[in-house]
């Protein structure tokens, strides 16, 4: 078995989980390849400065025969990680070092009890669908034009609100007057929309959501669409251009490049204990249910 290794950021105490699955790799001969700025960061610590195993830094070495991606960090470091990922069909194992973890579902001590089902796949595989971007203006195309989470569309340099004109499958929806639009999948349901007021949607479902920030009309809320739907943006502004993000990556836009949303043509895998643990995970992080008053 041949799998790869990423992260970012690494602690101290992070050390003996990390220690424990490079042992139960090489005891079972699996081959470890380690993303190339991750095993500089290792490196750094006494305990990894004698690691000696091969390195990556392309999606293009990530070919097929690789089994599976293990995320050490948070949610972001999944993010990050899809951009290697892309559309190679490779299962990502989220391992949670970080704090709030809805996509990282396992937390390291857990990781290492379930270790022998990770490596034999008899957990559950769950797909989750992306966004897919293209510009009308490609000579200054931004960047890797997927993400996991979503698509933000932001005011840069005025406090003035821009105006951004929504069509649906070529249909006028409306103008947003606001501080920008969020265009989430499920899974980005639970990030930047839900502090938005929008809402959770469940991973299985076939959607995205429209969610303005900061909208001027108060009757402007967040839209439920099928994830069939194509969506087309122009944005108006007072200043020549306007940011844009796709999950952790920023870049900005001149405003007469309009915007072409759909779902993108390939899903990210990730491995999780059970097909139904996406709300205990829900319970867990956001305290449903729990008593806060004392």
């Amino acid at each position: 078995m041949k799998i790869a290794v990423y992260g970012q950021k690494f602690g101290e105490k992070n050390i003996p989980c990390l220690n424990q699955f490079i042992g139960y790799a090489c005891s079972h001969s699996i081959e470890i390849h380690i993303e190339k700025s991750f095993f500089d960061v290792l490196s750094s610590f006494e305990e990894f400065k004698n690691l000696d195993f091969p390195v990556f830094s392309h999606y293009k070495e990530l070919t097929k025969d690789f089994s599976l991606m293990f995320a050490f960090g948070g949610d972001g470091t999944i993010l990050s990680a899809i951009t290697l990922i892309r559309d190679s069909g490779i299962p990502i194992v989220g391992v949670n070092t970080g704090n709030l973890g809805f996509l990282a579902t396992f937390n390291k001590d857990v990781f290492i009890q379930k270790i022998d089902q990770i490596f034999n796949k008899k957990l559950h595989l769950m797909p989750r669908s992306l966004l897919w971007l293209e510009t009308s203006i490609t000579d200054r195309h931004p960047f890797f034009n997927f993400a996991l989470n979503e698509i933000v569309i932001l005011r840069k340099e005025t406090v003035s609100m821009i105006t951004i004109d929504a069509y649906i499958d070529n249909e006028f929806l409306t103008s947003y007057w606001a501080d920008g639009l969020i265009i989430s999948t499920p899974t980005g349901s639970t990030g930047y929309s839900l502090s938005c007021g929008g809402p959770i949607i469940s991973p299985d479902n076939k959607n995205f959501v429209l969610t303005p920030i900061s909208p001027h009309n108060l009757f402007s809320r967040p839209l439920i669409i099928s994830d069939h739907q194509k969506v087309h943006l122009k944005i108006h502004s007072r200043v020549k251009s306007y940011s844009l993000s796709m999950d952790t990556r920023l870049t900005s836009l001149n405003k007469e490049n309009e915007l072409y949303i759909q779902k993108a043509p390939f899903y990210i895998y990730l491995l999780q204990e059970g097909k139904n643990t996406y709300y205990k995970t829900l319970r867990e992080k956001l305290l449903w249910g729990m008593d806060q008053r004392n």
